[in-house]
């Protein structure tokens, strides 16, 4: 039976987490699904878990053999895609297990294009740091001033991401994409279910805060081509939600 959600899971040396993500993805109640992993020529540790999972025409693992970065991996990804939706997956995010079957039957039922979740925010440990709920829709204006979208949450029609890459930057690759995706479409909407849990690495969120900034400004610049005070102003509002959202530990 062809799958109706094709999930993306790009990969690199998540040994200590790909066999839970894994796992929240075989628990799923929705069983149309099909799950692409892109390992980015990760340690041997994680390539012994990835080889230990039983083979199923469900799930197709491509190694690479050079470290191309999480876009590559994305985009490789979806050219092996057959469903009609697409969703994204980090290896070190868990999904409810009731995550793909709402969100599947909310954008069949309504013709939405994009949909995400309200998200919760786990530790290294699994300890729980917060909840996150995004704004009930974005438009490409109001998402260049709070980015609360959860990369883990999202789940896009295939037929409008078309021709849509992610583009390589070290890193907010994932904004430029949701920038291309909601530029095409009226808006994204909101379930309002808490149905990820969205994975905050030790001191990650901490040193990354500078360089989001700067790759944030760079993209807005170059590809949205926003001007200086535009561009400041989308910083700032981000800045703040990031903080109301995290805190100013």
């Amino acid at each position: 039976m062809r799958p109706k959600i094709s999930i993306i899971m790009p990969n690199f040396n998540g040994e200590k987490y790909i066999k839970a993500t894994i796992q929240s993805v075989l628990n799923q109640t929705f069983k149309q699904w099909e799950l692409i992993i892109v390992d980015d020529n990760s340690n041997v540790e994680t390539l012994n878990i990835l080889k230990g999972i039983k083979k199923t025409k469900k799930i197709k693992i491509i190694y690479l053999r050079k470290n191309r970065g999480a876009a590559y991996c994305r985009n490789l990804a979806v050219k092996y895609t057959s469903g009609k939706y697409l969703a994204f997956l980090d290896s070190d995010d868990l999904w409810n297990k009731k995550k793909l079957a709402i969100q599947y039957e909310f954008m069949e039922k309504n013709k939405f294009f994009f949909t995400y979740t309200n998200y919760e925010l786990i530790n290294h440990n699994n300890k729980n740091l917060g909840f996150v709920s995004p704004p009930k829709k974005f438009t490409f204006e109001t998402f260049v001033k709070n980015t609360s979208i959860g990369t883990s949450t999202m789940m896009i029609r295939k037929s409008i991401a078309k021709n849509i890459i992610f583009t390589s930057t070290p890193i907010c690759e994932d904004y430029f994409y949701k920038c291309k995706i909601l530029r095409k479409i009226d808006s994204a909407k909101l379930i309002n279910s808490v149905l990820t849990k969205y994975r905050i690495r030790k001191n990650s969120l901490q040193s990354n805060k500078l360089r989001n900034v700067y790759w944030i400004w760079k993209i807005n610049n170059r590809y949205n081509k926003f001007n200086f005070f535009k561009n400041f102003k989308s910083l700032f509002f981000i800045s703040l939600n990031s903080l109301i959202k995290y805190g100013f530990k």
